[in-house]
């Protein structure tokens, strides 16, 4: 009787032994992006802390912090009328002295011919409100893998108002081990090829911008974004902790309480 192996991914070598801090585009600073940001700066610490390179994160996101961003994103009074790629990046690299970079533009084509500047990076993470800016995101990176080898793993969260996924990627393929006790798996697909259409079917028609925080909240619950910020970063610390992963993702239910992890198939 043969047992079937367990399907896992290991992490690309580069993110375990690297020469340089390992390279982070956070595409997004609102009430997911900025709470990511934040349980990057706790990787980046805990990960220098084991002797690891750490990690160089730049922000993307071209919107301004109004009231209506108070209290569920991580925004104070003060900040209101900043760059919220600007407040968040300020406030990391005061807190822990990193050297961070903000960046006050979308990520996203400039001309028909052209991908944005520093887009190359080893680790992408999304953290946008609309389906069409995933796959401006999937258009960008599937041209950029044919001509930089760096690019390594896309993390997407998205949500509605009290669900939620998180999707982990692979930019192409990843070279994978040998394995006498595992069924390695080199690629995991794009959210956009997997799941495009329920994408599509799911966005919702209003993405007028909230006046104020009650208005908000009628959109996206308090905690939908803390939440799926923690768990989808903690699958982000387990390629680099235990270098390898048997999921690739999950559902999440904030309203029943019930989270679905996606296992590698």
């Amino acid at each position: 009787m043969t047992t079937e192996k367990l399907k896992v991914h290991f992490t690309d070598n580069y993110l375990i032994n690297p020469t340089n801090p390992v390279t982070v585009n956070v595409i997004g600073a609102g009430g997911t992006g900025s709470k990511v940001l934040t349980a990057l700066m706790e990787m980046n610490h805990s990960l220098t802390a084991m002797e690891h390179p750490g990690l160089q994160v730049r922000l993307w996101d071209d919107d301004i912090i109004t009231s209506a961003n108070l209290g569920r994103q991580r925004f104070a009074e003060s900040e209101t009328g900043l760059h919220k790629s600007v407040a968040l990046i300020n406030r990391c690299n005061r807190w822990a002295g990193t050297n961070w970079k903000a960046e006050t533009k979308k990520f996203a084509w400039e001309r028909e011919d052209y991908y944005p500047d520093n887009t190359e990076s080893n680790i992408y993470i999304s953290c946008v409100d609309n389906v069409s800016a995933r796959f401006e995101i999937a258009d960008i990176l599937k041209h950029k893998r044919h001509h930089n080898s760096s690019l390594k793993y896309w993390l997407d969260f998205g949500n509605t108002k009290d669900k939620g996924q998180v999707i982990l990627s692979t930019i192409g393929n990843i070279r994978q081990p040998k394995s006498e006790k595992y069924e390695t798996v080199e690629n995991l697909p794009f959210i956009t090829d997997e799941f495009g259409e329920l994408l599509k079917k799911s966005e919702e028609e209003d993405h007028t911008p909230s006046c104020s925080l009650a208005e908000a909240l009628q959109k996206q619950d308090l905690f939908i974004n803390a939440s799926l910020a923690q768990m989808g970063c903690s699958l982000l610390w387990n390629l680099f902790r235990y270098g390898f992963t048997p999921y690739r993702g999950f559902f999440h239910n904030l309203k029943d309480l019930n989270t679905q992890p996606i296992k590698i198939a």
